[in-house]
Parts: C-alpha cells; sequence; structure tokens
C-alpha cells in the first residue's frame, strides 16, 4: 500500500520511519516533509493548509493511508475534509475531537465535569479581572494561553511581578488564557491509541525535557529531549494513570458525543495527592515519538488497522533504552536565525530524526527552524543509551555560537 504522512518536523520523520519499516508498505510520502526524509517521496507544491488539493493527491497516488503529524490540521479540520469528501482513511482526530489539544478550557472543562484529576484553574478573557484574580492566587502557578502555542504557550511564574507580564505576553491580542494551580513532582508522557470507548495505551512511557536549558531552567520549549523507557516511574503508577485518567477520559469524551480516533497523548504528573493530568494533546509527542516509534517492534500499519478495526492489539518494543537529545537553533524558543550551516558525518544520519534541515549539498545542510534535529542513542542501559546519543551529537558539526543542546538529557533516570 501507499501511505502518506502530513507534516515536516522531527515526529513526522519518526512516523515516516516506521511507516517504511512495515513490509505492506510500497511507497511513503510526505508532506511537506523536509530534507532529512531520505526514506520518504517528498510532495512539493501543494500547503498542507490545503485540503482538497491533498485529498485529490491522496487519490492520484492510491493512499489507503493518512497519517497526520502536527497538530494544526487537525484543529483547522483536515480529517474531516480528507475523510468525508475523500472517503480516505485517516490517524488522527476530526476538528471537534482535536480540541482535546486545541482548546485547553474545553479539556479542563471535561475534565472537571467527569472528576478525572488535575490542577485546579479558572479561565479568564478579561485581562483586568485575570489580574485580580493572580493577586490573590497562591505562587508558583501556572498560566497558559489557550489555543494552539507548539508546545510554549506555558508559563510558570514565580511571583505577582512574573505573572502580570505572563499576562502580557499570553493575551497580547484577544483569547483566553487558563490559570491553574502549579503541580509539584515527577512528570511523564503516555500515549494512547483510541478509537471512540476502545484504546490501547503504549506499553512503556516516556519523559520529556521541556525547559531550555540545564537543571530544567530557562523558558519552556517543544521539548529538547527525551527517553524511554523511564524504570523509576513504577507500573504501579501508569496503572493509576490509565485506571484514574485515561479510561475516565475515553469514557467522558464519548458521552460528551465525541468519536475520537488516533493518539491521546497524556502530560501526566505524579504528586503527593497520586498521578494528576497536566495536559493532553491530540498527536503524538515530539520528541517524544522519535524515541519511542524507534523502540517500537510492532508494524505500525498493524497498529493502523487493529485500531481502525477495534481489535484487540498488543504492542510490542525493544529490550533496551534509547535517549534522544535535541540540537536546537540559539536563541529558541525565541527569535534565532536560519540557514546556519550543519555538517553531519557519514553513516550518522540512521541515528537522526530531522526537525528543520535544508540540504544543500553532500553532508552538509542549513538550518531551517528552531529544533533542527535530534540525536538519538540506544542501548542495553539507560547510560549507554544516554552516551551513544551524545556520540552522535559529537558527530554534528557546527558554529558552537549558532546552536545550543541540553547536557543532562535523561538525568532522573
Amino acid at each position: 500500500m501507499n501511505t502518506l504522512v502530513i507534516g515536516s518536523g522531527g515526529r513526522e520523520h519518526a512516523i515516516v520511519r516506521a511507516l517504511n519499516r512495515s513490509d505492506r508498505v510500497n511507497e511513503v510520502f510526505a508532506l511537506p516533509g523536509n530534507d532529512g526524509m531520505t526514506e520518504a517521496t517528498l510532495v512539493e507544491g501543494i500547503p498542507v493548509s490545503e485540503f482538497d488539493q491533498i485529498g485529490e493527491f491522496c487519490k492520484e497516488k492510491n493512499i489507503e493511508w493518512v497519517v497526520v503529524g502536527p497538530e494544526d490540521p487537525l484543529s483547522e479540520g483536515i480529517v474531516d475534509r480528507l475523510e468525508d469528501k475523500f472517503n480516505l482513511k485517516v490517524f488522527g482526530p476530526r476538528k471537534l475531537e482535536a480540541q482535546m489539544e486545541s482548546s485547553k478550557s474545553f479539556t479542563k472543562h471535561l475534565m472537571k465535569k467527569y472528576s478525572v484529576p488535575t490542577a485546579s484553574y479558572e479561565v479568564f478573557t478579561d485581562k483586568s479581572k485575570a489580574t485580580a484574580y493572580l493577586e490573590n492566587g497562591d505562587f508558583p502557578i501556572v498560566i497558559k494561553k489557550d489555543g494552539l502555542a507548539a508546545g510554549k504557550g506555558v508559563i510558570i511564574a514565580q511571583d505577582l511581578s512574573e505573572a502580570q507580564k505572563a499576562l502580557d505576553e499570553l493575551m497580547e491580542t484577544d483569547g483566553e488564557v487558563v490559570i491553574e494551580e502549579f503541580l509539584d513532582g515527577d512528570e511523564f508522557s503516555l500515549m494512547v491509541l483510541v478509537n471512540g470507548d476502545a484504546f490501547t495505551p503504549f506499553n512503556i512511557i516516556a519523559q520529556d525535557h521541556k525547559r531550555a536549558f540545564d537543571n530544567d531552567e530557562g523558558p519552556n520549549t517543544g521539548g529538547m529531549g527525551a527517553y524511554a523507557p523511564v524504570d523509576y516511574i513504577s507500573q504501579n503508577i501508569i496503572d493509576e494513570a490509565v485506571d484514574k485518567i485515561v479510561r475516565p477520559t475515553v469514557n467522558a469524551m464519548v458521552e460528551e458525543g465525541l468519536n475520537y480516533f488516533g493518539v491521546l497523548y497524556l502530560g501526566a504528573i505524579i504528586t503527593k495527592d497520586g498521578v494528576k493530568t497536566i495536559e493532553y494533546n491530540a498527536r503524538f509527542g515530539d520528541p517524544e515519538a522519535q524515541i519511542l516509534l524507534d523502540l517500537l517492534e510492532t508494524d505500525f500499519v498493524e497498529l493502523l488497522e487493529s485500531m481502525y478495526n477495534k481489535q484487540p492489539l498488543q504492542l510490542s518494543f525493544k529490550d533496551e533504552y534509547a535517549v534522544g537529545v535535541i540540537l536546537a537553533s540559539e536563541g529558541y524558543p525565541g527569535d534565532y536565525e536560519k540557514a546556519k550551516e550543519i555538517i553531519i558525518e557519514k553513516g550518522t544520519m540512521a541515528d537522526i530524526y530531522v526537525s528543520a534541515l535544508k540540504h544543500l549539498d553532500g553532508d552538509t545542510y542549513e538550518s531551517n527552524g528552531g529544533r533542527v534535529l535530534l540525536a538519538i542513542g540506544r542501548g542495553g542501559t539507560i547510560d549507554e543509551a544516554k552516551e551513544n546519543a551524545y556520540d552522535t551529537l559529537s558527530k554534528v558539526k557546527y558554529e558552537s555560537s549558532d546552536f545550543f543542546y541540553r547536557k543532562d538529557i535523561a538525568y532522573k533516570a
């Protein structure tokens, strides 16, 4: 069969590779893809926003499965159009269901209504009322932009001054903010495959590193690295997350008339009062997808078909560890410059997931985004995997003033 992956980042590169490993796949197309996705045929000239053109392309190329990677087209209704007008099989939630990520207030209200453990919160559209609430708040406190923000629309304010600055930033234009209780504890990411009332959690969890700099300092980013499995978080904790968070959420969506199909990403935290929800995303995490799909042994097409048909599915993962380290443009997640040269040693690309690189010639590339690549390492122990990840990164050559990375990925392991 032929398949199409929508998106251009490292997560989509991981999906491309997972599809490419399947014996059932003839050709993988990526729209728009990036120059690192040598395992796919890149689709040029069709914008991700042009759903009808994408549908016509799928019919022309006999695409049997479309996998949507990023959140923006999901929230804009790409699945609705491809399913309803072109009768395509698409892995990803429709616009209504994608609100689980695209509207934080929608999801918080759902969890509150159905008693799913999460931080206490209030929603504001009026800055003066939000400011008055903060003046009587407990710090630290979390302020989130309601809507998509590429993983960066969350600010943890330590005091009122920081909170007011966050409001100025996140309410720069009209819109809602969610102000919620700060939860303290270890975080983890659990990917769950969902189709209506049926769901299958991944057998292993990953841990993301959101802050830009070592020791979890600096601003929130889309993710600076990840690792899996996370041994120090017990199976009992994961079972608690499934029983008290995932299952009630899936049941709540059904009760509310939602028909969710795709990946539901649970960002969870272990607090003194048990496991609670930090957030839900309506797609694979990035960079967690690169790690988890690298370890996945189950045929990815079998995964898609089993979930589509609501058939029992036993996921299988390699019996090893994986650590991924993001190389980011200097200045990210704020302003940064593109077109900075990177040279990747021959034979290294198999251990790299490309997020934003433009190929120039031979082993030479230039940056084309904030996060440019993820270097992965695998091993029989977490220390071996971590050492191999940083060894992979050492084979990527660049001016040190142009890029940065965290040197403590997987430190909690």
